[in-house]
């Protein structure tokens, strides 16, 4: 990593600045993809508190608090609701444990798959956009070189530090987003961070 924060530095000084202030930090890769998913669902469109306590009400559900897709497709649909999901989520959880169990989701070819060929793969699952697959890629399987556009909080961080007087364009974005290639996903952590800031 401190490699690659080296590089985005010297390609981008305006972002070495951020990384400089910030300094180093820590990433977990997540190890169980259908939970990391089940998880990124249960999320979407929460705070962070109302997000942990309602997965943490979701997982209590489950025997022996296994995020499999077979507990999940057990668990009737009622109680997950009353769990704190909208019905809509209530689909999506059960969509994505019905076709991982058929087979429909190859999390095991994932490793092997390109960025894109995984988000056409995990957007045929109901409730998974972009957005969604996006996150998947950056956090739980740590591909480094993915830019996510359609993240309101990146682009207000672009905004910030490149000075906009407008939320910059698909184009914008991505202009800047290219001088941070091959470690896009780093480079957004940091944009993150330097919301905090």
């Amino acid at each position: 990593m401190d490699k690659a924060r080296t590089i985005l530095s010297k390609k981008d000084p305006i972002l070495g600045k951020v990384i400089k202030k910030i300094g180093s930090f820590e990433s977990h890769k997540g190890g169980n993809y259908f939970e990391d998913l089940t998880e990124s669902i249960v999320s979407q469109q929460l705070s962070i508190k109302a997000a942990n306590t309602i997965w943490g009400r979701f997982i209590a559900l489950l025997p022996d608090k296994k995020v499999t897709p077979e507990n999940v497709w057990e668990v009737p649909d009622q109680k997950i609701r009353d769990a704190g999901l909208s019905w809509s989520k209530v689909a999506y959880v059960k969509d994505l444990a019905k076709k991982t169990m058929e087979s429909g989701i190859i999390f095991e070819q994932f490793e092997i798959m390109t960025d894109e060929e995984i988000i056409t793969e995990l957007i045929k699952v109901k409730g998974i956009g972009r957005w969604t697959a996006e996150m998947f890629l950056m956090f739980a399987m740590e591909r480094p070189d993915v830019f996510s556009y359609g993240d309101l909080g990146l682009r207000r961080a672009i905004q910030k530090l490149y000075s906009f007087d407008h939320e910059p364009t698909v184009e914008e974005a991505e202009k800047i987003a290219q001088k941070w290639k091959p470690y896009r996903t780093l480079a957004c952590r940091y944009l993150w961070r330097s919301l905090e800031l």
